[in-house]
């Protein structure tokens, strides 16, 4: 109960105060109607009544009134509302979940569900969201906010713990304002272990509400985002997760390793989306990187997949991502620019996806220059990024001409990419660094035989006349013409 005394909003009734409680916890609408036996018609009456009373016209004004002498029954708590600093977006890391079982299935479902709360926020066009990879680094540091806040420049940290029985699950989740190490929210779901997908829209959900009483900048948040369907079986979830793992690993063999996991989850559930639009980025990095032995046919089901997976959801950045390439080898620019812009719309602050975005549109469609800043926001949003934020960079140099950037940024990218030793080669060729060109090269040709410069030009695809030009001049230059 709210405390009377000293209490900015002494004028409510007692219905009003518990409706605009639970509210201020990041409770949606529906939950609230839950708890109170009401309908979700009632609570949006109640907060209309609550606002005019108030003289306030949304859920920050709210919450700085209810900062003042809070006191909520149960579990769930919420503390010290301040506002986002107002030169960016508030900046959200979540820390990969803990497992209280070692059990090493039990350990990839908690990283699973930390990885897809971290995509889901990424959703939210007034949130910046570090990247799944560069959290992994910080896994088991939720007693660092404050640190992990400095290292990360992050406004919330989310951390959570897994705890598996012979019949239920329970999840514990917090949420840090990294600041003052204060706990801005804390709850603890149980379920059957048969329904542990279910958690995650409610984590989200809740999440999104929280942030959205303690930021200005988040007043406009709306649940009515495109959402992602949650798995229906959670065998096919682990299998989805498996091929994550291999994909991750990026070799010819893990990624048809990949393929096949991938396609199980499918089959398990069909409308498994986030599986479909994986699988589909599975097959284009068969195409790309002359992985597989039938380019078409790996074409074929790379469209096949994403297709799919954006059928079943429009909001799907990484299937957008994969719709764009697609379509560039199709030959259809337009069209692939399209895919890019609304990737943009989608997602403006998914440093991930700006990342992505920057290196695909250099080669593609877009202006070199506007995608060096893309690729340096991406990085400026994620401070300890995961290497491969360095190869969409140095693709981005190399459209704008700069080599000896290019070169700098690829040094510091993942070099198990035939792509990368591509780019590699030229650069050195371009700058007149011939020995070193060479000895790439032989490389190139070592770890990838099956890989050919016109195969990737076609299949990537590579579509910028001016990238075109200087790969077929750094090929002369290092003898690979």
């Amino acid at each position: 109960m709210l405390r009377a005394a000293g209490d900015p909003i002494a004028g409510l009734s007692e219905r009003e105060r518990t409706v605009a409680a639970k509210f201020a916890e990041g409770m949606t609408y529906r939950e609230i109607g839950q708890a109170l036996f009401i309908a979700p018609a009632t609570v949006r009456s109640h907060l209309s009544t609550i606002y005019r009373k108030l003289n306030i016209s949304n859920k920050v004004g709210l919450a700085n009134l209810l900062a003042v002498g809070r006191e909520i029954e149960g579990s769930e708590t919420v503390s010290d509302i301040r506002t986002a600093d107002s030169g960016g977006p508030p900046v959200v890391a979540v820390l990969p979940f803990e497992s209280a079982s070692h059990d090493e299935r039990w350990e990839r479902l908690a990283d699973g569900l930390s990885a897809d709360i971290t995509i889901d926020l990424a959703r939210y066009p007034d949130l910046a969201v570090l990247s799944g990879q560069t959290m992994r680094l910080y896994r088991g540091r939720a007693g660092d906010a404050r640190v992990i806040g400095r290292e990360l420049n992050a406004d919330y940290l989310l951390a959570g713990v897994l705890q598996a029985t012979a019949r239920n699950v329970r999840v514990s989740v917090s949420l840090v304002d990294t600041k003052t190490a204060a706990d801005l929210w804390a709850t603890r779901y149980e379920q059957p272990a048969s329904d542990l997908l279910a958690i995650q829209d409610r984590i989200t959900g809740n999440v999104v509400n929280v942030l959205a009483s303690c930021c200005g900048k988040l007043a406009g948040l709306r649940r009515d985002v495109a959402r992602r369907k949650a798995p229906a079986s959670l065998q096919a979830y682990e299998a989805y997760l498996l091929g994550g793992e291999q994909h991750d690993r990026f070799t010819r063999e893990s990624n048809l390793e990949a393929i096949r996991l991938l396609s199980r989850a499918v089959e398990l559930d069909p409308g498994l989306a986030r599986a479909w639009s994986l699988l589909g980025l599975a097959y284009s990095v068969n195409a790309c990187n002359a992985f597989g032995e039938d380019v078409s046919a790996s074409i074929e089901c790379w469209a096949a997949c994403t297709e799919r997976a954006l059928s079943l959801d429009p909001g799907d950045c990484n299937a957008h991502l994969c719709m764009g390439d697609l379509r560039a080898v199709r030959g259809d620019l337009s069209g692939a620019a399209e895919e890019h812009e609304r990737i943009l719309a989608l997602a403006p602050n998914d440093a991930d996806m700006l990342a992505m975005v920057a290196g695909s549109r250099a080669l593609v469609t877009g202006s070199p220059h506007q995608c060096v800043a893309l690729a340096e926001r991406a990085l400026r949003l994620n401070s300890q990024p995961p290497s491969w934020y360095y190869s969409q960079l140095g693709r981005a140099l190399f459209a704008a001409g700069r080599y000896r950037e290019s070169l700098s940024a690829f040094r510091q990218s993942p070099q198990n990419s035939p792509g990368t030793l591509l780019f590699l080669t030229v650069g050195h060729a371009l700058l007149g660094d011939l020995a070193q060109a060479k000895a790439v090269r032989m490389r190139l040709a070592r770890e990838f035989p099956s890989f050919t410069t016109e195969s990737f030009v076609r299949n990537f695809p590579v579509t910028n006349p001016v990238v075109i030009e200087a790969i077929r001049r750094g090929q002369r230059l290092a003898g690979l013409a």
